[in-house]
């Protein structure tokens, strides 16, 4: 087992290769020659990733290998295994992590990744066929700044075998496939989740650009993305959608403006009132989750009842995005998309998990 100071520093190591490149600003002259091969390739990947996902362009790849990189900051990485850090030092029997990731978007299975190594154990992990290739590059930096790393980690397009427990993301319907074919192993499964936000009607408007940011980054792809706003009954929707629709970017990208013409086209024949913001379609829906270009919103009169509200819809908020002091565990406007490394998908503490194999 590689010492958990060594686990440490090269994880600390790995990102400040990640915020380097994320800026696409690789100071490969302080890296050693290995280092500088491996992170040549990963950003070679971020300009390139369009290839093979059409999702993953450079803007979201590097905006993702940046926020990664400052996740791993190293008092970061101390305060999420402080709590840990007796059994973290333990000599323990090594176990082998079976991994499903997900591929919506770029290396969103890092956490899973990073979670499993810290934890001294091994990992097996079934790449996303939208996602093949990124992952084992930046897997690659890490073997360079700490050989030791390179006999726990495989990676496999096939079917996962030789494992002791299992941490799978899927959608509702594959996590019941999960279920059932994991149910002899000690397993984490994940579902779909969303993100929502709760408006007030005062959010300034560096509030409404960071909402922005939270609805648009990836695509809306992520289960961090707002997919739902609540909004105050008599909510002024003016400045909100002229903020939308400054972001002109994201429809360049033809496979989201499919899906906005799409749903458009549906609204319309339909005859379903809503807002279009030419990038963007509101309208007025109880569901949490939301097609891509479109969010819901619904209305609330009482705050405490809202809060009664999402409260009982726990299983399916990823984050909750909010000003409002009412609210525990609130991510402010803008920051989703950057969660810190304690923020576990799904609430569920992979690291515990883990450890207690």
């Amino acid at each position: 087992m590689i010492p958990l100071n060594k686990r440490l520093e090269a994880f600390e190591c790995l990102g400040k290769v990640l915020v380097d490149i994320g800026e696409n600003t690789p100071r490969v002259e302080i890296h050693d020659r290995e280092v500088v091969d491996s992170c040549l390739e990963v950003n070679r990947l971020a300009t390139e990733s369009t290839r093979y996902n059409g999702w993953f362009d450079e803007v979201n790849v590097r905006r993702m290998l940046y926020s990664l990189g400052e996740s791993l900051q190293k008092e970061n990485l101390l305060l999420w295994t402080d709590t840990y850090r007796t059994t973290l030092l333990k000599q323990r029997e090594e176990k082998t992590v079976g991994v499903v990731m997900a591929g919506n978007v770029p290396a969103v299975g890092f956490h899973d990744f990073l979670t499993v190594l810290m934890s001294g154990n091994k990992l097996t992990a079934k790449l996303s066929s939208d996602d093949v290739k990124l992952l084992p590059a930046i897997a690659e930096i890490l073997f360079s700044i700490e050989p030791g790393f390179h006999k726990y980690v495989q990676f496999t397009d096939g079917t996962l075998k030789s494992f002791d427990a299992v941490i799978a993301t899927g959608s509702n319907n594959t996590s019941r496939y999960f279920d059932y074919y994991f149910s002899a192993y000690p397993h984490i499964i994940r579902k779909n989740r969303n993100g929502v936000a709760v408006l007030t009607g005062n959010e300034t408007k560096n509030n409404l650009q960071g909402l922005a940011d939270d609805i648009f980054f990836y695509y809306g792809l992520g289960c961090r993305n707002v997919s739902k706003l609540f909004i105050p009954e008599g909510y002024d929707f003016g400045p909100l959608l002229k903020i939308l629709e400054n972001r002109a970017e994201v429809a360049e990208n033809h496979k989201y403006f499919n899906n906005y013409e799409y749903n458009k086209a549906i609204f319309l024949v339909n005859g379903r009132a809503h807002f279009d913001t030419g990038n963007l379609l509101a309208v007025e829906d109880q569901t949490t989750a939301s097609p891509m270009s479109v969010i819901h919103y619904e209305y609330y009169s009482n705050p405490e009842e809202l809060k009664n509200i999402i409260e009982t819809e726990a299983e399916k908020i990823q984050c909750l995005v909010t000003g409002s002091d009412l609210f525990e565990n609130r991510v402010p406007f803008g920051k989703t998309q950057y969660p810190e490394l304690w923020d576990y998908a799904d609430g569920m503490d992979t690291l515990e998990f883990i450890l207690s194999l």
